[in-house]
């Protein structure tokens, strides 16, 4: 499947790709790295829920995007929009590979992914949905400049998982993007 290819610095943020999984499904197997986001899940599961982000570019014309170092070509994480069906807002969100961590790459990739957002898809605001436990995606969301507007609900199975929705307008956006350039 093809589709938009942004490339920052280090990363190149496209479509997912078969050849990504078995990083990814390392990843979802990680009790750290899935702590708040549903908890680790065996391999096929994790087939599962990595087949949603290219379904949803085939469906809706955008989802998270693989996160790629240039110069290896290993797969780092997912970032970018995501909006199901009930979803509380329009939604940049990530997750990385915990050997990912640490690296500025979440930073470096969420502001390629929101400013791809606000540009392609015309949004005029966006969230990110946080577990108010997860202090390292609390951090980044301060990081981008967005603000905890509260909790909400998200939509079945999730409804019980606490989050709070962190975000920002595109005008915010557009001042806070200034840290960045």
């Amino acid at each position: 499947m093809s589709g938009p290819v942004l490339e920052t610095a280090r990363l190149l943020l496209r479509v997912p790709q078969a050849a990504d999984f078995d990083r990814y499904a390392e990843a979802l197997s990680d009790e750290a790295t899935t702590r708040h986001i549903g908890g680790a899940l065996p391999r096929a599961a994790a087939w599962r829920r990595f087949l949603q982000m290219p379904g949803a570019w085939a469906v809706q014309g955008f989802a998270m995007f693989s996160v790629v170092d240039k110069t290896t070509g290993r797969w780092l994480g997912q970032v970018g929009p995501w909006k199901p069906e009930g979803w509380p807002g329009n939604e940049v969100g990530w997750a990385f590979h915990p050997d990912a961590w640490g690296c500025g790459y979440a930073t470096e990739a969420a502001v390629a992914a929101i400013d791809w957002a606000f540009a392609q898809l015309g949004w005029d605001d966006i969230i990110h949905c946080i577990d108010p436990a997860n202090a390292a995606s609390q951090a980044l969301a301060r990081r981008l400049g967005s603000c905890n507007r509260g909790p909400v609900v998200l939509p079945a199975p999730y409804e019980s998982a606490p989050s709070d929705a962190w975000g920002q307008t595109r005008a915010e956006w557009m001042a806070n993007r200034m840290r960045f350039a």
